[in-house]
């Protein structure tokens, strides 16, 4: 019996209630003009319900997937731009992201840099939540992957 709710901070949420409503949110491809499609095997941007689910962006063209590289700064705000830009081509913003994973080369060093970039990008008071991760990329001249999840506006 005990198993049958999941606990989500103060919340209490009954698991078969959660099935029901996860399974009337259907996955649906985005699918963006003059964007790129990914070298990889993954999309830039996957719609479930009304949540965006946006990969991993870096220092890259989202054109070309020509990798920008620089410093981390330049690769903080080329990852934000890429985020920016899903955004808007998804019909979203950024002030609907609610859920931010930050992947880093070396978060000691680079920590305070990042988050002097990363204010830019969303007012203060309003950012979204956020974890931080210690990370490498297979890519070589990459210090940088950000993710999101943002929600589409009603």
């Amino acid at each position: 019996m005990f198993n049958d709710f999941v606990v989500c901070g103060d919340e209490v949420f009954n698991i078969h209630y959660l099935k029901i409503v996860c399974e009337f949110m259907e996955k649906e491809i985005v699918k963006l003009e003059g964007i790129a499609k990914p070298p990889s095997p993954f999309n830039h941007v996957v719609k479930a319900g009304n949540f965006l689910f946006l990969s991993s962006q870096l220092a890259a063209g989202l054109k070309d997937h020509k990798i920008i590289g620089g410093d981390i700064k330049e690769q903080t705000r080329k990852a934000l731009e890429n985020i920016k830009l899903l955004c808007d081509s998804s019909g979203t913003s950024m002030n609907n992201i609610v859920k931010v994973v930050v992947y880093m080369k070396d978060v000691k060093k680079d920590f305070d840099a990042m988050n002097g970039i990363y204010r830019e990008y969303f007012k203060d008071g309003e950012e979204p939540a956020r974890v931080t991760v210690q990370a490498l990329s297979p890519i070589d001249k990459i210090d940088i992957e950000i993710e999101a999840t943002a929600v589409l506006p009603d």
